[in-house]
């Protein structure tokens, strides 16, 4: 069986990710029924080292990010951090990360005030446009 990693070094070297190995990442993510942090972090990774994704990727990457920070209803300020880490590159906020943080504080049953001002900073700043690939 494929490995994560196997996965990681394909798309990598490919400098793109597709349909088939979206498939492959769910089902080796999902393998227990959720994802943890190292998983998260792991697709966080691949989301930044390829450049060329997949319109489905985008969705899969964002809705599973989603699905781990939404675990337990609350984002803490933790976890405000690491999606600060995870989005953080420069002053602009792409479109789909832009709809990630609204989906998120709209789904939250709680947020903590870190993520509130985070979300407000976000908000505030310019949106960069991409359109992704295949």
């Amino acid at each position: 069986m494929t490995s994560l990693r196997e996965i990681e070094e394909r798309v990598v070297a490919n400098g793109r990710i597709e349909g088939h190995e979206v498939r492959l990442l769910r089902e080796l993510l999902y393998a227990d029924g959720k994802i943890d942090r190292d998983e998260a972090d792991f697709l966080v990774v691949v989301h930044k080292r390829v450049g060329n994704r997949s319109h489905q990727f985008q969705q899969f990457f964002y809705d599973t990010i989603k699905k781990h920070i939404l675990e337990d209803g609350r984002i803490t300020a933790e976890e405000t951090e690491w999606i600060r880490q995870m989005i953080e590159h420069d002053e602009t906020l792409e479109d789909e990360e832009r709809k990630f943080l609204h989906q998120l504080k709209g789904e939250a049953e709680r947020v903590s005030p870190e993520f509130e001002a985070f979300y407000q900073e976000c908000m505030k700043r310019s949106p960069e446009r991409h359109t992704a690939g295949g």
